[in-house]
């Protein structure tokens, strides 16, 4: 009896211990966040661009013609800007990978009255070597209108100086590089690196410099990433500085050995320690992304690296600087109210695919020291960690709570016939091959990749964790897509979204949520033209976004914090706002303070009393708010 009792008292016990196992590790029930989603969110979608025709794919080099597929699978890119000058960014520059066209066009639910048109490539040098990868709003040659850098696979970018009216003559095309060289781009941030008061820019590139990716007579032995974990051969990341009237000068070694030579899809600018300063991120495919803090002095540039923490049980790829995951976007928040920037980053999130993690890099309250970020993932207790195959990410308070909500942009390769298993086959094998096209398995026409993931939007449930509420609010759209923008495009105090899909029709999602919009609005401008460095104490007759300004507000119910960095993240340029859900916690004027650097590089810090709903403010270098 008793050798009976102890034959089944193994099984039982094992049992046991599977259950426990499983109850300690299964996610927590967010179906209540879910089921209460179209309560806080609503929008309205409508169509971009045009439903085609256009081809589905693009014309390669001989040697990826075997991974046509892959190499296809980025341009699609988004931004919403204010084109026309009327104080509301409800214009969309548009890049869509069908016809290679870069359009601008008023925004679904905008105040825009002129006919859509395409940037003109008169005057510089535009092969079929050569695509876009990219648009970026941003005041170039700081005169007050917004010009546009576009970025390229096939050679460096290319400015489009606002010189005329609301047509394709009205943007002069200027070479960003003179002469342009071959570069693969696929990132670009705008961000005031050395701190003198003018934006400078960090370029992101892919392939290797030189790399005629699309060039469909090359000859040349190209090559893919030396590793799937720690990949060193890509393009070069750059960082170019403003030197006057749009012009920018390659900052020389800025950023230093294989550290700027990762395959980069995105970029992230924020001043994570306090000084004024922009901290860059660089988020790489196939290794590390990188975290490089900023003590540079104007004219010159210092980054140095800077990693994470790691436990006795934290996993090598947990550490922030040490994973070897895909890292295809970047985003800012602050997931625990304590002040200081947290990051979203995508990754690949593939069920029964590739199990990597997004992470959710949340600050530990320590201080910033030589080499050392104080950094940790909680993208697991916070439910953000899985999605699918991510790529842009954003972070935005859409029902105007007062918490923002993580929206990713989904999906790879778009076809019929499952190519996982071989992908799969390629990751295990011997790094030493990796870099040969040749080798690898077949990414042609018909061919899926993630094909078919869904867009996610991460909620925030009263349980504290994040639930993905995309399909329940119709945000959630089967479709591939790359580049996100978010911007307040008709005034109505609710941040709408603009989708880039590849190769397909891009979307907007027009915010018509019937809840409360109880927010801060802010529209910050520093004086532009030709006196923006005078002494600034009157109204300016010409302005540009008060790029990198921090402004803290004082709810009562807490301190909401935020800076103006709009161009994050990967194919997706936000609008140059900063946005503030009050929820419940404020209802009458709230005290506001702005940091921010003037266009003669003097930092000023003062303190307005604000009343919610919208406010443009002019940032004067006397050190004053002044509103209007």
């Amino acid at each position: 009896m008793i050798r009976l009792l102890r034959a089944g008292l193994m099984p039982a016990l094992a049992l046991v211990a599977c259950l426990v196992a499983w109850q300690l590790t299964r996610l927590p029930d967010t179906s209540d966040t879910v089921r209460r989603a179209p309560e806080r969110f609503a929008f309205q979608r409508t169509a971009i661009n045009e439903p085609g025709p256009g081809r589905g794919l693009r014309e390669v080099a001989p040697a990826y013609e075997k991974i046509r597929s892959w190499i296809s699978s980025v341009g699609a890119a988004v931004a919403l800007f204010d084109a026309e000058g009327k104080g509301r960014a409800d214009d969309i520059c548009l890049v869509d990978p069908r016809t290679d066209a870069v359009t601008v066009r008023p925004a679904p639910g905008g105040a825009g009255g002129y006919a859509p048109f395409a940037l003109s490539h008169t005057g510089i040098t535009y092969t079929a070597a050569m695509a876009p990868m990219g648009c970026m709003p941003a005041d170039l040659d700081e005169d007050g209108r917004q010009d546009l850098l576009v970025y390229y696979w096939g050679r460096s970018p290319v400015s489009y100086i606002r010189t005329g009216g609301m047509d394709a003559a009205g943007f002069t095309p200027r070479e960003l590089v003179s002469p342009y060289q071959v570069w693969n781009t696929d990132a670009v941030a705008l961000a005031d690196v050395d701190g003198d008061g003018h934006g400078d820019l960090v370029v992101g590139n892919y392939f290797a410099d030189g790399a005629q990716v699309l060039d469909t007579t090359s000859k040349a032995s190209l090559h893919m990433q030396d590793s799937m974990s720690n990949a060193v051969n890509g393009g070069s990341t750059r960082v170019l500085l403003h030197s006057g009237g749009g012009a920018f000068t390659e900052a020389p070694d800025a950023i230093p050995g294989d550290l700027g030579h990762g395959w980069t899809l995105a970029l992230g600018a924020q001043d994570l320690n306090g000084d004024g300063l922009p901290e860059i991120y660089i988020g790489n495919d196939f290794g590390p992304d990188r975290l490089l803090v900023n003590s540079s002095t104007p004219g010159k540039v210092r980054l140095a690296e800077a990693t994470g923490p790691r436990g006795p049980l934290t996993p090598k790829s947990k550490v922030l600087g040490n994973d070897s995951f895909k890292g295809m976007g970047v985003a800012f928040t602050d997931f625990n109210g304590d002040g200081v920037p947290d990051m979203a980053v995508s990754n690949i999130t593939e069920p029964y695919a590739l199990e990597e993690s997004n992470f959710a890099w949340v600050s530990t309250g320590e201080p910033f020291s030589p080499g050392y970020a104080p950094y940790q993932d909680d993208s697991e207790r916070l439910g953000t960690s899985r999605g699918g195959w991510a790529w842009d990410v954003k972070a935005a308070d859409f029902d105007a709570d007062g918490t923002d909500e993580i929206v990713q942009a989904m999906g790879f390769v778009r076809g019929e016939v499952n190519r996982w298993p071989e992908l799969q086959e390629l990751a295990m094998a011997n790094d030493t091959l990796l870099h040969l096209p040749g080798l690898w398995f077949q990414a042609a026409p018909g061919d899926d990749i993630s094909g078919h993931d869904y867009d996610v939007m991460f909620a925030k449930g009263a349980d504290g964790r994040y639930a993905d509420v995309a399909q329940a609010v119709g945000l959630g759209d089967d479709a591939v897509t790359r580049g996100l923008a978010v911007g307040d495009v008709n005034g109505d105090g609710r941040l709408d979204l603009a989708l880039a899909n590849q190769w397909d029709q891009s979307q907007f999602f027009l915010n018509t949520s019937k809840a409360p919009a109880n927010h801060l609005s802010l529209r910050l401008s520093v004086p532009a033209g030709a006196n923006a460095c005078g002494s600034g104490t009157g109204a300016a007759t010409a302005t540009r976004p008060a790029l990198g300004a921090a402004v803290t507000v004082k709810t009562g119910g807490g301190d909401r914090h935020a800076q103006l960095y709009y161009t994050n993240g990967h194919g997706g340029v936000s609008a140059p706002d900063l946005y503030f859900g009050l929820g419940q916690a404020a209802s009458g004027p709230l005290p506001v303070t702005v940091k921010w650097i003037d266009p003669c590089g003097a930092a000023h810090t003062a303190t307005a009393d604000l009343a919610p709903g919208q406010h443009a403010l002019l940032l004067t270098n006397a050190g004053a708010i002044k509103e209007g």
